[in-house]
């Protein structure tokens, strides 16, 4: 039975300051005072992650006399945060003790010498235990050492709104089979209302990663050979020339040639998911789109975009494989803790790591993020389950859902999986043209020795 979820960064964007250049207290400083740096993503869309600092530098400080916290917020898209923090690690003086760690960065970063080990602190602290197996092996390095925890993760559904749908003649609860059935929705949509934005397919260099875990990833993962059709498991090589790659561009080409989702145009504005949440669904002129289980965080009460009949209005199933074999496709990504390898002070920066991820902490930021719980007593608490309408059903997308491979060139290839749905997108290629490219390009990054023709 196909899950349906009944009443329902991607890109974060604000340009902003760089990471802050204080860092810890020089070695060998008389003072017994000490500076504790802590790096992360503060935007208007995502503010979070700063509450919860907020709360945690009065707890850690209260509890660190002589100890001040210095918390350095970056108001930038993900992708520039994630360079702005390479670049302070290039310096201990700038290099921060805390910081907020992308999963898929935390292999090369490690590789880099950057991030500290966490194995014997981790060995130390009683609630790591608490962590579910998934979210523990998020923060391997290839070397088989912890690097990061998690702070939460997250799923992909098919989000859409129930009078846009039933005003198209389409029954809900909407459980589409397959991608047919999709296009047929978006097709009586737009018989419907000519004016309305059937189906928004996030792709192009635009939003960045979320093009692709919103986008091109869903389609990806549900052909023929589903979680292994970006990079083979078994090989640990880079898939390349395969058919299923053909066939999710040749997806992204119908749904733009056709006009189902909004012009390449404005699909490409980095700021588009402002007019998805703020405007499309709540205005009921949007079918449909790919999203993440955060959704409801920005229409709850004090989130960016507030929105009180969402849960009358809007339901969500999983994404349909190609033809209809299996459950669906879901993604899920996610974000982590980890210490500097340059800090001066390691055993305060991981105290401060575990304040923020206990228990209460955890609880207020996944509950307030919309994110999915890590730790299982978390998971277990009544005002989790309860923090909005979806968070039981989209967590259920986790037994279907698949991970973005963690290997040192990912952001070099997911950058070339942009183009190419750029390329059809916007219409300078055929998808069979745009996959050869992405061939080429793959071919280049990691060489002959690194990809597998499937």
């Amino acid at each position: 039975m196909r899950r349906t979820l009944r009443t329902t960064t991607t890109a974060l964007v604000v340009t902003g300051a760089l990471i802050g250049v204080a860092g810890c207290s020089a070695a060998g400083e008389e003072s017994d005072d000490q500076t504790l740096t802590v790096s992360y993503i503060r935007t208007d869309a995502f503010t979070a992650l700063d509450t919860l600092f907020q709360t945690v530098k009065t707890e850690f400080e209260d509890a660190n006399p002589g100890v001040t916290v210095e918390l350095q917020p970056v108001s930038a898209p993900d992708e520039d945060y994630k360079t702005r923090l390479a670049l302070s690690h290039r310096s201990a003086e700038t290099a921060p003790d805390v910081f907020y760690q992308d999963t898929t960065t935390i292999r090369a970063d490690a590789e880099a010498g950057y991030l500290l080990a966490l194995d014997d602190y981790l060995a130390e602290w009683e609630d790591w235990g608490q962590f579910s197996e998934a979210a523990r092996t998020a923060g391997l390095g290839t070397d088989g050492s912890t690097y990061a925890v998690s702070l939460g993760t997250d799923t992909r559904a098919l989000w859409y709104s129930i009078p846009v749908l039933e005003a198209a003649g389409i029954p809900t609860p909407w459980e589409p089979e397959t991608w047919q059935d999709v296009l047929d929705m978006a097709e009586a949509v737009q018989t419907s209302d000519p004016e309305a934005v059937p189906f928004m397919l996030y792709s192009g260099t635009g939003t960045g990663e979320g093009s692709n875990m919103q986008g091109f990833y869903q389609l990806l993962y549900g052909t023929e050979l589903g979680g292994d059709a970006l990079f083979d498991s078994e090989s640990g090589k880079w898939v390349v020339g395969s058919e299923g790659f053909v066939d999710a561009l040749e997806f992204v080409d119908t749904v733009y040639s056709e006009g189902y989702s909004l012009p390449a145009d404005q699909a490409l504005d980095p700021n588009v998911w402002q007019s998805v949440f703020g405007e499309l669904f709540p205005e009921g002129r949007l079918g449909a789109t790919i999203e993440g289980s955060y959704t409801p965080s920005f229409w709850v009460e004090g989130g960016s975009f507030e929105w009180p009949e969402y849960a009358d209005q809007m339901g969500a199933t999983a994404f349909p494989t190609k033809n209809g074999d299996g459950e669906g496709v879901s993604m899920s990504g996610g974000w982590t803790l980890a210490v500097g390898a340059a800090s001066e002070i390691p055993d305060l920066a991981f105290e401060f790591l575990t304040m923020a991820l206990s228990k209460e902490n955890s609880l207020s930021y996944v509950t307030e993020n919309s994110q999915i719980a890590v730790r299982a007593d978390v998971a277990a608490e009544p005002s989790y389950l309860e923090s909005n309408p979806f968070v039981g059903a989209v967590t259920e997308l986790v037994e279907i859902t698949n991970f973005r491979p963690a290997t040192s060139d990912y952001n070099q290839i997911s950058a070339a999986v942009q183009n190419a749905t750029e390329a059809v997108m916007t219409g300078q290629s055929t998808p069979e043209e745009a996959a050869a490219a992405y061939d080429r390009d793959v071919e280049s990054i990691v060489g002959a020795d690194g990809i597998i023709e499937r």
